[in-house]
């Protein structure tokens, strides 16, 4: 359904109601919704254009408190959103949403049954499926709709992040909080405490958005922080399997190949040792590799050979 123009001229009473509900409102609802995203923020809704698309019902006699409705329910998801996912989401949501303004528009792509969101050029948007402006209001702007929405969002003017707003939350919940005591309990196996693991999620990233879908799982983006901690998990495993912990040959052997102490998980084009992942060492680092197919397959098991390699 492609946008209707809006509406001239509104019946008084309906022009009473607005300003009654919504314009008396509007400056305190843009006041909690600055607080609760930490920055200004403005709503910018065009009544007129609304009418045109309020068929009966609620939206077509209470336009002006449906509109409150809405912009209600989407602070109250707002700060459910920030509350679960954290200071760094919130900064990255306003960075996307750079405009800071919270709008209604037409669901125009027919992405949603009732309601939902998006982000157009640096504004959030609470959309409404056609026929259905003012039905499920106050769900409009759910945490899973946002944190898709800024997914998909386009890239802000001069953003230079390379990895999608999905890898860096999945980043920052699962790799990052853990990674530090892997790293630990790696060097404290190999009695080295200063061994470097390198995840090189920009590198995989690109390997695997260049992939073919068929290959892939379908939320790849949102656990690649989370794979490349449990393939470094999945190597402090074999070690202690293959007891480097409790050899010193071993350990000799390890730091001896892998002189520059770094462990680097890699993706590549084609597998020498194994159908899933494997390890290899390269010019004085171990790296786990798998291929983009494979990526997420048999984690625990990349330096299964470990020795061999040596």
């Amino acid at each position: 359904m492609s946008k209707l123009h809006p509406v001239e001229k509104l019946p008084l009473a309906l022009r009473k109601t607005i300003r009654d509900d919504w314009d008396n409102r509007k400056s305190d609802l843009e006041q909690q919704l600055s607080n609760a995203l930490t920055t200004p923020w403005t709503v910018d809704v065009n009544p007129n254009q609304l009418y045109a698309y309020a068929t009966e019902g609620y939206a077509k006699q209470s336009l002006g408190s449906c509109i409150v409705g809405y912009i209600n329910g989407a602070i109250r998801r707002l700060e459910e959103y920030v509350s679960g996912a954290g200071e760094e989401a919130l900064k990255e949501l306003n960075a996307i949403c750079y405009a800071h303004v919270l709008t209604i528009d037409l669901d125009e792509a027919k992405s949603f049954s009732y309601c939902g969101g998006d982000v157009h050029e640096g504004k959030l948007r609470i959309l409404f499926a056609p026929g259905q402006l003012g039905s499920n209001i106050d769900y409009a702007l759910k945490p899973a709709v946002i944190f898709k929405a800024l997914n998909d969002a386009p890239a802000p003017p001069h953003a230079t992040e390379a990895l999608s707003f999905a890898t860096r939350s999945n980043i920052r919940s699962e790799y990052e909080p853990q990674i530090e005591g892997i790293q630990s309990h790696i060097g404290q196996i190999l009695d080295k405490p200063d061994i470097k693991l390198t995840p090189n999620f920009e590198a995989t990233f690109s390997k695997l958005r260049g992939a073919s879908n068929a290959d892939l799982r379908a939320d790849w983006e949102e656990v690649l922080g989370m794979f490349t901690r449990l393939y470094f998990e999945g190597l402090a495993n074999q070690l202690q399997y293959l007891k480097f912990d409790g050899d010193e040959l071993l350990r000799e052997g390890f730091h001896e190949a892998v002189d520059k102490g770094e462990i680097a998980f890699r993706i590549v084009d084609s597998l020498q040792y194994d159908s899933y992942c494997e390890c290899q060492v390269e010019d004085g680092v171990l790296y786990l590799q798998c291929t983009a197919k494979s990526w997420g397959s048999n984690i625990d098991y990349a330096a299964q050979n470990l020795i061999d390699r040596l």
